[in-house]
């Protein structure tokens, strides 16, 4: 039994969340992660909020368990978002992007759990002042938008500097690295990469045998010039945007030629010219599994671990 403080807050059996990944983290995805005991979340940056509304109906009708929608807060419909949240009676809100500040108090109104996406000590404490009930620690191992420190870095920082709990994400996909997470003060953690691979994931099959077949170097990082540096497996399209960057072409340029790219690879499986995000631990995922067969391994191999450590060094 695994019963942190993410367990009480949210009303979950396992401190485990799937990681809200456009285009990919829809409704059904998450339906079967919350029926399986972690927190699903519906990635709800940019969809239009009939869509939103469509998606949350879509995990409810998969399970009566506590699920969350992420929100983007730099989207110009976020308001209306905020409101189908409400209206839908979404238990939990995560947010990136943007300060929540504006809309906590609306939120909270009506008993959502508010927990951003933070890249550093300096923005965790902002978040916490502002009445955050939680938040999810991001280190630079992740895939898609990243921050520039490390999760074993930058977490434990975050942990001294808080009072409320913290979930640590990026570089995470076995139950070892989820006690190394508890171990660094976390009190769960987010995952994204491995869930693009279950069963239930929507994604194309070709960006699911992409992060299959992954090693270790397989990833890099692109836009860092833009000031939004995203992680993605290397391609035909990654070697011709870094060589744009390097060739010193604009933002609006590199934006331009990156326009669409993520939503090719996701539905259309082109893996070549498309932009495959995923996390450096890509290449420990290597097998397609039910999103309950993920969520088992993890409580399992985490408890095999604190096994192994207690008879080993106690």
């Amino acid at each position: 039994m695994i019963n942190t403080d993410i367990c009480k807050l949210l009303n979950i059996k396992y401190p485990i969340l799937q990681g809200a990944m456009a285009w990919i983290a829809d409704g059904n995805l998450a339906g079967h992660v919350s029926k399986a005991g972690g927190l699903g979340i519906i990635a709800g940056g940019g969809m239009p909020v009939e869509i939103l509304r469509e998606e949350i109906r879509k995990v409810k009708n998969i399970t009566d368990k506590p699920f969350a929608v992420n929100l983007m807060l730099i989207m110009g419909d976020i308001e209306a978002q905020i409101d189908v949240c409400i209206e839908e009676k979404v238990p939990v809100v995560t947010t990136g992007a943007g300060n929540p500040g504006p809309y906590i108090e609306k939120l909270k109104k009506a008993n959502i759990k508010i927990i951003p996406i933070v890249p550093s000590v300096a923005l965790a404490k902002r978040m916490e002042k502002a009445g955050s009930d939680a938040v999810i620690v991001e280190g630079t191992e992740a895939g898609g938008h990243i921050g520039q420190l490390t999760t074993m870095a930058v977490l434990p920082q975050i942990v001294e500097a808080l009072e409320i709990p913290v979930i640590a994400a990026g570089g995470i996909a076995t139950g070892k690295q989820f006690a190394a997470a508890l171990a660094l003060g976390a009190k769960g953690i987010q995952l994204g990469t491995r869930f693009i691979v279950a069963k239930e994931c929507t994604a194309h099959q070709n960006y699911k045998d992409m992060i299959l077949k992954a090693k270790d170097r397989s990833t890099v990082v692109t836009g860092a010039s833009t000031g939004h540096p995203v992680r993605v497996l290397s391609n035909k399209f990654t070697k011709e945007f870094v060589e744009l960057e390097s060739n010193g072409a604009s933002t609006e340029e590199l934006e331009k030629f990156g326009s669409g790219k993520l939503r090719i690879a996701v539905k259309n499986g082109d893996v070549e010219n498309g932009s495959v995000m995923a996390g450096q631990v890509a290449a420990l995922v290597d097998k397609e599994e039910t999103c309950e067969e993920i969520v088992n391994d993890l409580v399992n191999g985490l408890q095999v671990e604190l096994k192994r450590l207690k008879d080993s060094y106690c």
